[in-house]
This record gives C-alpha cells, sequence and structure tokens, in this order.
C-alpha cells in the first residue's frame, strides 16, 4: 500500500469537488454530509454509489466509525468506507481494523485537462447523445462485465443529470462507448468500453475526444477519472491522454 503521497497532488478544494462530482456523476438514491464525510446509500451494485468517503485529506476524529455505521444502518445497508492510501488516514485503518473491516479493490483517481483528452485523437471524434441507447448499453455489458453490476452501472450513470454518452460506430455497430459527467467544475470519464475486436484502433481516443469536446463547450477544462490500480491497459491509455495519479483508495467493508 502506498502511504507516502501521490505524483499528482490535488489542492484541499478540489479533494471536495472531485468527491461531490463522483457522487453526481454515480446518482446514488440518496447522500448525506456527516462531520467532513460524504456518505451516498443505494441498493445498487455500485461501490462508488453506496460508500462513505472524506471530503479532505485530512487526519479525522476515529469516533466518526460509529456513527457512520449507525447511519448506514438506518438505510438498511451494510457500512462501506472508501478510503484513500494516505499516511493521515492511518488512525481510520487501524480503527476499521479493530471491527473487522479489509480492504479491498485499489482504485487510483487520475487528474487531467480536457485540452491534453483531446489533443489524444486527431480522428474524427464519436458521437455524442443525451441517453445511453440500446447499442451503447448493449456494448457497455458486453465481454467480462457481469450483467447485474452492470445494469446497476447503466442505471446509476442514467440518472445523472446532464451526463452525455460517446459512441464510436463502424458498419453499423457500436465499437467503443463512453460517457461523461459535469458537475462542481470538473468532467468525470466514466464507462469507457471498446469491443474486443477494435482494441488498439484509436477507439478510446475518439471516445474521449468527443467527450473532450463536450467539455470545451461548457468552459470545463479540468477532468478526472477512476480506474483500477490492476488495469494496466486503460492506465496506459489514460497516461497518453495526459491523465496522472493523484490518489489512491480502497473499498473497507466489514468480512
Amino acid at each position: 500500500m502506498n502511504t507516502s503521497g501521490s505524483p499528482l497532488a490535488a489542492p484541499a478544494h478540489d479533494v471536495e469537488g472531485i468527491e461531490r462530482a463522483t457522487a453526481s456523476a454515480v446518482s446514488p438514491e440518496s447522500v448525506e454530509e456527516l462531520d467532513g464525510w460524504l456518505l451516498a446509500f443505494d441498493r445498487g451494485s455500485v461501490n462508488r454509489a453506496k460508500s462513505a468517503v472524506p471530503l479532505q485529506h485530512a487526519a479525522c476524529d476515529e469516533a466518526v466509525v460509529g456513527k457512520i455505521e449507525a447511519r448506514y444502518a438506518a438505510h438498511g445497508l451494510a457500512p462501506l468506507f472508501r478510503l484513500p492510501t494516505l499516511v493521515c488516514f492511518e488512525g481510520m485503518r487501524r480503527e476499521l481494523r479493530l471491527r473487522s473491516y479489509s480492504a479491498q479493490s485499489p482504485t487510483r483517481v487520475q487528474l487531467g485537462g480536457v485540452s491534453a483528452m483531446r489533443a489524444l485523437c486527431i480522428a474524427p471524434p464519436a458521437d455524442i447523445a443525451g441517453t445511453p441507447d440500446a447499442a451503447w448499453v448493449a456494448l457497455f455489458l458486453g465481454e467480462g462485465v457481469d450483467p447485474v453490476d452492470g445494469a446497476s452501472r447503466v442505471a446509476g450513470l442514467s440518472r445523472a443529470p446532464g451526463s452525455l454518452y460517446a459512441s464510436v460506430r463502424e458498419g453499423g455497430h457500436t465499437v467503443a462507448a463512453g460517457a461523461a459527467a459535469f458537475s462542481h467544475g470538473w468532467v468525470s470519464v466514466h464507462g469507457m468500453r471498446t469491443a474486443p475486436a477494435w482494441r488498439g484502433r484509436g477507439m478510446a481516443g475518439r471516445i474521449l475526444a468527443a467527450l473532450a469536446d463536450a467539455a470545451t463547450t461548457r468552459g470545463l477544462e479540468r477532468c478526472f477519472l477512476q480506474v483500477e490500480a490492476g488495469n494496466t491497459a486503460a492506465q496506459s491509455l489514460y497516461r497518453r491522454a495526459g491523465f496522472a495519479s493523484a490518489w489512491t483508495y480502497e473499498y473497507w467493508r466489514r468480512d
């Protein structure tokens, strides 16, 4: 676990903006705030839509764990913590271990700029729509995606107000897809997919280009995404698009 910091530091006010933008994008059933934490409640399968996350990267009172557990119990949900792997949260990690929680699914928050994201691609950008059509959904739910989890993710993304959905179509088929949400001064990229036979042909770049153009029309330059730490192929793409890791978080759930 990396607790030494991050390659690209995010100012404190940006941390809060990113976390609020994340909640807006995944659109949980309800959201509360408690002692500097954002609590998302949802009965779907998307962890970001049903976890508690600190709004600042600073040490906090470990007593908040019990308070957060009580709020999730009140909603009839199991508590789930989304905790950055930073030194300042060592006390929280210790408290969670004492309560029989363990960490899993390390995920990197990566920051970038819309201009660099657009510059990745010189081919025509993808098509953009305000709602995900059947072909977009079919690709999103394709190879390697659990159907229940995928359906939950589509439902959450579809609820987010103002989100856009990008598609690359070849020969009448949708071969690449992605989505973006726009809130709290940030563009957040989600749901990137490319059909196996079309990988390595620049399709993802066309998706990012279309989402970047949409962000530019809204006057936004800052963008972020979240990628599993083990997904090296996606991280290579995002690195070429100008993204760099700001911090890594893990999900803490009770064993």
